[in-house]
């Protein structure tokens, strides 16, 4: 996702889901053929760029290794303050759930196009 206007229709409708280092809020598009990431992953919350980077690195990784297993929803994934500090093996762990949450809360049945 790319777009303000992506970002901001997945705040608006999303199901939220998180843990101490990351919130993820999904929302499915009915023209979506497959899953889309967005990031948000502040100055504020993550540091140094090298810092922001790294976890958006982190993610995009992950992302790329699980997609096959997630619906077609649109992905908005935030940095949370405490992962500054995670190492990077901490940070996979909490995506690897965090996509368990996303597959299973919404599967195809169970995550509608309207609110």
């Amino acid at each position: 996702m790319r777009t303000k206007a992506q970002f901001e229709a997945v705040y608006a409708r999303g199901r939220r889901f998180g843990d101490g280092y990351f919130a993820v809020i999904v929302h499915r598009d009915g023209n979506a053929r497959r899953p889309r990431l967005g990031l948000a992953v502040a100055v504020k919350i993550a540091g140094s760029s090298v810092r922001r980077n790294s976890i958006r690195r982190i993610i995009r990784e992950s992302f790329r290794l699980r997609q096959h297993d997630l619906p077609a929803v649109d992905v908005v994934v935030s940095a949370r303050p405490r992962a500054r500090a995670a190492t990077s093996a901490e940070l996979r762990a909490s995506l690897e759930g965090l996509w368990d949450k996303v597959r299973a809360q919404c599967g195809s049945s169970n995550l509608s196009t309207e609110r």
